[in-house]
């Protein structure tokens, strides 16, 4: 702020000048104080100059409505929305997001530096705060093959960005309790920032090591008990509703007046059929009062918690010489969204975004990502003595099990069983970097036949497939590198659907209803031609490579024990 913002503030909040904008006959929402009083909010040059009585060259009554702190996400990948930024906040922003701190390790992971460039670049300008930790684990580990390698010196370029805040969620546990020297180099570049967690299960004197390591929050916590134990380490914790994972309910009863302060709320991944239906952190506000939690306690984690968590002092509040990010409520119970300001503009009206002009990025670095000859797979598992250590699927949950079972035998080989539920899955490197594979198999997505395919496999990004027969899995496949990156659904030699996301493997360049439509027929098809029973196949399929998350997954060099943090055999 110059000089003459800063005097002309101070005098719009005396009294003495104009404001630009007053928002007039609102309830306006104290997150401080847990409270509403009635009164307008005086507007000028983008900020809050008071909240009270006041003038101004523009007024606009609103009528007794809510007048609430923007809504922040603590913690989301953009990429897993499979939009181009600014489509993702003509989707948001009418729902009353100004704010969202976002991890671009997503396409890191696949394009690196040119990767985070990109995303800054695409995010620049929007109707919405898109803040950036950077990606703290390019390759998320040792265990998979990623397309870039991302060290502390390549990370120190960013720290100029005026959108760049600390490190993103350190995924590296073991790294970081153990005091590795590529973790400590990390950790200690950036201790003084904010360094966002990431530790699922991690409990006991292995917090405590954690903790003390530098990260500030985390958002994987499944239970209350394992949520509190975090607050008492002195992290923030983040109640996750994404679309793949979803513990906000569950973790509910942790949420009290004194806890509140430590708590906010995150999407981590959502995709578009969940952003146009459900809504944003909209829907999670909706949730959390639906299931008992005072609303005004609720929007406090929703805005100023969620500030706090990153030492944002700018926004978070309807406080004087904060950023005039605004929402409109009619009711706290709904949370509909009448009218959202961005820097004191109206960005957003009745659950629409207001037309703007999307930033131009380049994405030449970004695209011709997906490098892979499908037909050369030998996907047969020769039958050998012994059960196979198989990945266990819980929708709603990135956790999954290990369990052993005997296999299903045909011709010598062990092979996928829908009586069984059970789906071979095999994971391809896709970054010429090798073209290594590996197979194995999973229970729980539901499949009778066919196979699904993508080249959305966190964190790594790989090409993933589960499928009930070996013809089927190389026909999706192939329909997925054709695309340059997407999804697909294939029965035998036919496609059967594709979702094309060009740009890293991982967003597409349509409008994000387009996606939406694209992505139901998909799932469609896959429940009607191959049987499927669950929500979200695809969805799951893209974390079941995440060797960091528990308990056992498969990447491109093979099945992880992820409690060992070590490959281990298929078969046991």
């Amino acid at each position: 702020m110059d000089a003459r913002s800063y005097k002309q503030l101070l005098a719009v909040a005396r009294g003495d000048a104009e404001a630009d904008l007053v928002l007039a006959n609102a309830r306006v929402v104290d997150v401080f104080g847990g409270r509403v009083t009635f009164g307008d909010v005086a507007v000028v040059s983008g900020r809050i100059a008071g909240v009270g009585r006041y003038q101004g060259r523009t007024v606009e009554d609103l009528e007794g409505r809510y007048l609430a702190p923007g809504l922040i996400d603590a913690h989301v990948h953009l990429e897993s929305s499979m939009v181009r930024p600014a489509e993702y906040a003509r989707a948001v922003v009418p729902r009353g997001t100004t704010t969202v701190i976002s991890d671009p390790h997503e396409i890191a992971n696949v394009a690196g530096a040119a990767g985070v460039r990109y995303l800054l670049e695409a995010s620049e300008g929007l109707p919405l705060d898109v803040l950036v930790n950077l990606p703290s684990c390019v390759p998320a580990s040792h265990l998979s093959s990623s397309g870039a390698r991302l060290a502390a010196a390549d990370l120190l370029p960013f720290l100029e960005h005026p959108r760049v805040l600390g490190l993103a969620e350190f995924m590296n546990v073991p790294g970081a309790v153990n005091a590795e020297p590529d973790a400590v180099e990390k950790l200690l570049t950036f201790r003084g920032r904010p360094i966002d967690g990431h530790a699922p299960g991690v409990r006991g004197k292995t917090l405590a090591a954690y903790a003390a390591a530098g990260p500030w929050a985390d958002h994987e916590s499944v239970d209350p008990d394992e949520a509190l134990e975090k607050v008492a380490a002195g992290l923030y914790v983040f109640l996750r509703e994404g679309t793949a994972a979803q513990n906000l309910e569950d973790l509910l009863p942790a949420v009290t007046p004194a806890t509140a302060a430590r708590l906010a709320f995150c999407s981590d991944d959502r995709h578009p059929a969940e952003l146009l239906g459900e809504g944003h952190v909209d829907h999670m506000l909706r949730l959390a009062v639906a299931n008992g939690v005072d609303p005004l306690l609720a929007l406090r984690m929703a805005t100023l918690s969620a500030a706090e968590a990153f030492g944002l002092r700018d926004r978070g509040a309807v406080a004087p010489g904060r950023w005039a990010d605004l929402v409109a409520f009619d009711d706290l119970e709904r949370f509909h969204a009448g009218a959202v300001w961005f820097r004191g503009r109206k960005v957003a009206e009745d659950w629409r975004a207001l037309p703007f002009d999307p930033p131009r990025a380049g994405e030449e670095g970004v695209r011709a990502t997906v490098r892979v000859q499908p037909e050369r797979l030998n996907l047969a598992v020769p039958l050998r003595s012994g059960r196979l250590r198989v990945i266990q699927t819980h929708e709603g949950q990135l956790i999954t099990e290990e369990v052993r079972l005997e296999p299903t035998a045909r011709d010598g080989k062990a092979v996928a069983d829908p009586a069984r539920d059970l789906a071979k899955l095999a994971v391809l490197e896709r970054h010429g970097n090798g073209g290594g594979y590996a197979v194995g198999f999973v229970r729980g997505l539901g499949l009778e036949r066919g196979a699904i395919a993508g080249s959305v496999g966190h964190d790594s990004h790989n090409l993933t497939v589960a499928g009930m027969d070996d013809a089927s899995m190389r026909t999706a496949l192939s329909a997925v590198a054709r695309a340059g990156g997407g999804y697909a659904a294939a029965l035998g030699d036919e496609v059967l659907a594709v979702v094309p996301l060009p740009i890293a493997g991982l967003i597409s360049d349509e409008p994000i209803e387009a996606v939406h439509a694209r992505m139901e027929e998909l799932l469609n098809v896959t429940r009607a031609r191959l049987g499927s029973r669950a929500r979200d196949p695809f969805m799951q399929l893209a974390f079941l490579p995440l060797e960091v998350i528990p308990h056992l997954k498969l990447t491109d060099r093979g099945l992880v024990d992820v409690d060992r943090f070590e490959l281990v055999d298929l078969w046991v």
